[in-house]
């Protein structure tokens, strides 16, 4: 059995329509150049907001990744 190593980064997906579809976002943007990806672990939740109204949901996620032998 091999030992792993892994790499953790810190994302921010951003959406219109609600968190989770932040952090997946964070997550289908990663997945585009990083392989191995293992765990997603969202830290924080927050909105901006624009005219006393809900303009963007966003979710700052640690994900990380293994590194290839």
């Amino acid at each position: 059995m091999s030992e792993s190593v892994y790499k953790i980064i810190e994302l921010v997906g951003s959406s219109k329509v609600s968190w989770e579809d932040a952090a997946q976002n964070a997550v289908k943007v990663a997945a585009k150049s990083l392989k191995e990806l293992r765990v997603a672990e969202i830290v924080k939740l927050d909105m901006t907001i624009e005219d006393g109204k809900v303009a963007l949901y966003r979710a700052k996620v640690n994900l990380s990744f293994k590194y290839l032998d």
